[in-house]
C-alpha cells in the first residue's frame, strides 16, 4: 500500500511543536524534520541540539538561532534560506509564535511567497484548557498576563463582562498577585485553573474559586504555569434593551424569529419575552412611517 503521508516540502518554512515536557509527545514528523531540514531556527540552540539526542536524531542541517531579540534582523537570512529549502522553526516547548518566536519570518514568508506549512503537535494552551475541568467551549488567549500591577488590574478590567474562558501563561513569581489581582477584580467566586508543569512528573491542575487559589498560592507556586479562567456570567438584560440588536438582524435580512433566538441566546434572557418585545416594536415602527 502506497504512503499517504507526505513527506517534507523541498522548499519553505516549516514550523514544528516540540513537547512540553514528556518526550515521548514528539511525533514522527518532527523526528524527521530535525533530521531532514536545511536550517533549523531555534529559539534556544543548545536545547534544540539536547531534544533532538534525547530523541535519536542527528541533525544534519546548519542550527541557527532565532529568538525574541534577533529574529527580526535574522529574517532576511531565513526567507533566503527558505527560498532554496527548508527551514524548520522550532522552539523551547510547544507550539512556535503562540508568545514564542516565529511571527517575523512567517509573515515574511507569506508576503514573499514562500511556502509554509505546520507540523502540530503539543501546546500548553489547549493542553490547559482541556485538563481545566471548566467552561471552555469559548475561549480567548492573552499570552502573559502584563507585568506591572496598574496594566495588570486594567488588563482583568477588560475581563469583567467577558462571557469566553480567558487563557494565559504567568512565572512562579507573579502567579500570586496575578490571582490576587482577579481575585479583587473579577470576584472572589469566578472559577479557575492553575495548570502547571504540564505533561511533566509533577504536573498539576488546581482548580477552584479565584479566592481559593489567592490563598493557595500564597504558599509558594513552582514551574511552567498556564493559567485558565472561567467566562463570566452574562449581565442581566432585560428584553427591551435588546430589541434593537434584533431589528438590527431583521434590516439586515434574518428572519424575526431566527434573529431573536440569536440574540436571546447570547443574552440569556427568554426568547417567548424577546420575541413578543421585538414584534410589539416593530409594529410600532411601522405604525409611526406610516403617519
Amino acid at each position: 500500500m502506497a504512503d499517504t503521508h507526505p513527506a517534507l516540502p523541498t522548499t519553505g518554512v516549516v514550523l514544528a511543536a516540540t513537547p512540553l515536557g514528556n518526550i515521548d509527545d514528539a511525533s514522527e514528523r518532527l523526528r524527521q524534520a530535525l533530521a531532514q531540514a536545511d536550517v533549523v531556527a531555534a529559539e534556544d540552540t543548545r536545547r534544540t541540539r539536547a531534544l533532538a539526542s534525547a530523541l535519536g536524531v542527528e541533525i544534519s542541517g546548519r542550527v541557527v538561532s532565532n529568538f525574541d531579540h534577533n529574529e527580526e534582523t535574522r529574517r532576511g537570512e531565513l526567507l533566503q534560506a527558505a527560498r532554496a529549502g527548508v527551514v524548520l522553526v522550532v522552539t523551547d516547548a510547544g507550539m512556535p509564535i503562540v508568545s514564542d518566536p516565529g511571527l517575523a519570518l512567517v509573515a515574511a514568508a507569506h508576503d514573499a511567497g514562500v511556502p509554509v506549512t505546520c507540523l502540530p503537535g503539543p501546546s500548553a494552551v489547549t493542553t490547559a484548557l482541556a485538563l481545566s475541568g471548566l467552561n471552555v467551549g469559548h475561549f480567548i488567549f492573552d499570552g502573559f498576563a502584563p507585568r506591572k500591577s496598574g496594566a495588570r488590574r486594567a488588563w482583568l478590567a477588560s475581563l469583567v463582562g467577558e462571557r469566553r474562558a480567558v487563557c494565559c501563561f504567568e512565572s512562579p513569581h507573579r502567579i500570586e498577585q496575578l490571582l490576587i489581582d482577579a481575585r479583587d477584580v473579577l470576584g472572589p467566586t469566578r472559577r479557575a485553573a492553575v495548570c502547571r508543569e504540564l505533561t511533566k512528573t509533577y504536573e498539576e491542575v488546581k482548580r477552584g474559586t479565584l479566592a481559593e487559589l489567592a490563598d493557595w498560592a500564597a504558599e509558594g507556586v513552582r514551574g511552567e504555569i498556564t493559567l485558565v479562567i472561567e467566562g463570566g456570567a452574562a449581565e442581566d438584560a432585560e428584553p427591551e434593551d435588546l430589541v434593537d440588536r434584533v431589528l438590527s438582524l431583521v434590516d439586515d435580512g434574518a428572519r424575526m424569529k431566527d434573529a431573536v433566538k440569536s440574540v436571546a441566546k447570547d443574552a440569556g434572557v427568554k426568547v417567548g419575552d424577546l420575541y413578543d418585545a421585538s414584534v410589539s416594536a416593530r409594529e410600532g415602527a411601522l405604525g409611526d412611517s406610516s403617519n
